[in-house]
């Protein structure tokens, strides 16, 4: 059974609204598009399967910060932008939450930094320039 829509509010204030279905045990899982707010303020925009962020979507953090492309099992997974509370970004493919392999780093200050990321590391990182 799928269900064109819902607004649930739970205590303490925190709301989902959007398109849900029944799981095979019959409990109501988030599916199709819609929008989650946590307790703590954070922010999901996008599409669920099965009751987890998966396909393209926005999270928005109480700090300013936000990412804004693909998830699969409520984890970043794909092409995507993290965008920092400063302003400064990371664009490229993440997988697991972190980007991996090439991609872009670009300073609140508007420096462009192309090159490998793997995890936590980002060695070999060029400065890209105009001139």
């Amino acid at each position: 059974m799928k269900f064109k829509s819902m607004l649930i509010m739970y205590e303490p204030l925190f709301s989902t609204e959007g398109e849900c279905s029944r799981s095979a045990y019959g409990a109501l899982v988030r599916s199709g598009s819609g929008k989650h707010t946590s307790a703590s303020g954070i922010t999901y925009t996008g599409e669920w399967h099965e009751d987890k962020m998966r396909g393209r979507g926005t999270v928005q953090y109480p700090s300013g910060a936000q990412y804004e492309g693909e998830f699969k099992d409520n984890m970043y997974n794909g092409t995507g932008t993290y965008t920092f509370p400063d302003g400064s970004m990371c664009k490229g493919h993440f997988h697991n939450n972190r980007l991996e392999g090439d991609g872009a780093f670009i300073s609140a200050q508007g420096l462009f930094w192309t090159g490998e990321f793997h995890g936590k590391a980002a060695l070999g990182l060029k400065l890209e320039h105009n001139l």
